[in-house]
């Protein structure tokens, strides 16, 4: 194979990808018009409908509009040699291979994020505003944007340099260190996440003696579950929308409640949702997930070892020399049908989680509270309730709210 072959490859796969991409959005925006379950005949009213239409569909414009220009984008960084020249300038700043790299993904993702900013911006204070959800004032949008490239910058380049080091000294063989690397960073991560990373972004606060809490409190010493951390969170700071999640393991896991839940829903809703979350924990969700995200990455860096070396890859994006970050570019690219493939088995495993977490809700809690929260969750955030089934299938990590219904009645 040539490097010519190679490159109109990576080219179609991308270009493959976006129509895939295409056409599922327009599939499920066909069905934004369809008549709503009579199951589900109360979440909406009149007014509230037809709103929920416009919203969807103000956001299907503006993602086809967003992802068609991060394709072209794209395309044009590869006809242009963009990813060879990136790499030239870093290469005439440094000779340290360690920092070719840092400074070779510090441009492109730099730069990338500042010819999306103006999306991002549009989207939170046109969009988001003009249907009541965003609460994000512009100093909050600027500060968030400034800890994420501080973040991205210490975190990121942080492990990234640790992996070309690994490359380095080990070459093939780097795969080993990376994968402990990646492994011991995503447990602490998972274990450590609320403490170190949230209240970068986010104040959390103990949920105050009273009602609420002496329910939940008496609903996990019932189910057996130990929690002394019940938190809320401000969510409120940026959006109008609701959630709530079970964080951590061990001695550090947590459930935090965003302050919009409890407002939004009455303390019966809030216990059945909290009732969904400690589900999740009872069933081994967490550690599920944890050992599926450590496998398929132990997989993918294995793959990306017998190939990042590869002369090929780099002189398909317009490279003599191979290096380990132009590799990597490209074995992303090459990747990403086998990506979307693990992608949709994590989905399903998702989803099957999502039913057990409210079947262990629904045993142990209420099921009707349950239904009823979810309705008002789904109505608060003008969601989408007639999605295309191939739509689901492909993007959701949860199952429809029709079909979380049905799953509570059954």
């Amino acid at each position: 194979m040539t490097p010519q072959t190679l490159f109109y490859i990576i080219v179609a796969i991308i270009i493959i990808d976006f129509i895939i991409d295409k056409v599922l959005d327009t599939l499920n925006a066909k069905h934004f018009d369809d008549a709503i379950p009579k199951e589900l005949q109360d979440v909406y009213d009149k007014n509230e409908y037809e709103k929920s239409q416009r919203y969807k569909k103000e956001r299907y414009r503006f993602g086809m509009i967003t992802s068609t220009f991060s394709v072209l984008l794209m395309l044009a960084f590869l006809f242009f040699d963009g990813f060879a020249y990136v790499d030239s300038v870093a290469g005439s700043i440094t000779e340290n291979s360690i920092l070719i790299a840092l400074i070779f993904f510090g441009v492109i993702l730099f730069a990338s994020d500042l010819l999306t900013l103006p999306f991002s911006w549009y989207s939170t204070f046109v969009i988001e505003e003009k249907y009541g959800f965003n609460k994000t004032t512009k100093a909050t949008f600027f500060l968030d944007k400034l800890k994420s490239w501080v973040l991205m910058a210490v975190v990121g380049g942080g492990i990234l340099a640790l992996i070309v080091w690994f490359y380095t000294i080990t070459q093939e063989e780097f795969w080993w260190y990376t994968w402990i690397l990646v492994t011991v960073f995503t447990l602490f991560v998972t274990m450590f996440y609320a403490k170190l990373i949230v209240p970068l972004f986010n104040k959390q606060t103990p949920l105050p003696e009273g009602s609420l809490r002496s329910k939940i409190e008496n609903y996990a010493e019932k189910v057996g579950f130990k929690l002394n951390n019940i938190f809320v969170i401000d969510g409120s700071k940026r959006s109008t929308k609701a959630n709530a999640y079970f964080s951590g393991f061990g001695s550090e896991k947590r459930i935090t409640l965003y302050d919009t839940l409890i407002n939004d829903l009455e303390e019966e809703e809030i216990l059945s949702v909290l009732a969904h979350e400690v589900g999740h924990y009872k069933k081994k969700h967490v550690f599920a997930n944890i050992t599926a995200s450590i496998i398929t990455t132990g997989f993918t860096l294995w793959l990306l070892s017998l190939f990042v070396g590869n002369p090929l890859l780099s002189k398909a994006l317009g490279v003599s020399e191979p290096n380990f970050h132009i590799g990597l570019i490209a074995f992303g690219i090459l990747y990403s049908p086998i990506s979307e493939v693990t992608g949709l088995i994590m989905n399903y495993l998702s989803r099957k989680f999502e039913y057990q977490a409210d079947d262990f809700a629904k045993n142990t809690y209420n099921a009707e509270a349950l239904i009823s929260g979810l309705k008002k969750l789904s109505r608060t955030s003008l969601s989408n309730l007639t999605p295309h089934k191939a739509y689901v299938f492909m993007h959701y990590s949860h199952p429809t709210l029709l079909q979380r219904y049905k799953n509570l009645q059954g």
